[in-house]
């Protein structure tokens, strides 16, 4: 058995130890400051785009497609959770994105949505990518959370696969909060701290995915959908426009055509 021993493990242990490795990478990806100082707009678009690909496939490979199937082996109506929870996550996200103050990169302060503050600019930021890393903690959590109801070889294979993928595209997320800091005028260590500060969410909102989908098991397909619909929430609010910025905006739709490929083979061939 490739995953023996993991059955008996705590599954909301293992959603700790899962989005632990996510904020990893992110906290890999805001080092990248201490070698560089500016990031190349086409590059910096390529990667944008890279995790909008990933995400859009992790939200139907990896939790509405897997929701739809619990719904269908439980003989109940195999749609109305999926839709129910997808809009209910893009819903949370929508009252999140207009209430938590925080500034998309590349706009003036004045721009800044969410609750009006005397925040600095630097905190708005930081503040922006921690929104849309509230999402993709969740995702994880309820994902090993799900190990609960059935801890099969394929359920944890595809839990594992889905925290590699948002892993992977935490790395550019990472980057692309501190090289800008950096530009702007801060410390090279001040701009790491401010980076990896913006995954740190993700341990957290990750094991309360996992509390609660363990706690209330028939949830887990509405909890699934949910993670879904904001991660989706967040690909169309922020991603795809920031990565669509200046001139090359091909090389962002290349970058996400590539990520939604790696994803789809990951979850399909290994989960």
């Amino acid at each position: 058995m490739i995953f023996e021993g993991w059955t008996d493990r705590s599954p909301v242990f293992l959603a700790l130890i899962a989005t632990l490795f996510t904020y990893g990478f992110t906290a890999l990806g805001a080092g990248m400051v201490f070698f560089f100082k500016n990031i190349n707009k086409k590059i910096l678009n390529s990667m944008l785009g890279f995790a909008a690909g990933v995400m859009i496939a992790a939200s139907f490979w990896s939790l509405l497609k897997p929701a739809i199937e619990m719904s269908e082996a439980a003989g109940n109506n195999s749609w109305m959770p999926a839709v129910i929870g997808f809009l209910a996550g893009g819903l949370f996200l929508y009252l999140m994105d207009k209430l938590l103050p925080h500034l998309h990169h590349n706009l003036s302060i004045d721009k800044a949505e969410g609750i009006k503050t005397s925040w600095q600019r630097s905190v708005l930021l930081v503040l922006a990518i921690t929104l849309h890393n509230i999402p993709e903690g969740l995702a994880v959590g309820v994902a090993f959370g799900a190990l609960a109801s059935n801890s099969g070889e394929g359920m944890i294979a595809g839990a594992l696969v889905l925290a590699l993928g948002i892993g992977i595209q935490n790395f550019p997320e990472g980057a692309a909060v501190s090289i800008p800091l950096r530009r702007e005028g801060f410390s090279r260590m001040k701009s790491f701290w401010y980076g990896q500060l913006s995954g740190i969410v993700e341990p957290i909102a990750g094991v309360a995915g996992a509390l609660a989908v363990v706690a209330i098991k028939p949830i887990l397909p509405y909890a699934l959908s949910f993670a879904a619909g904001a991660m989706i929430f967040v690909v169309v609010e922020e991603l795809i426009p920031e990565s669509q910025t200046g001139n090359e905006t091909d090389l962002s739709t290349i970058g996400a055509i590539l990520g939604f490929a790696v994803m789809m083979l990951l979850d399909v061939a290994l989960g």
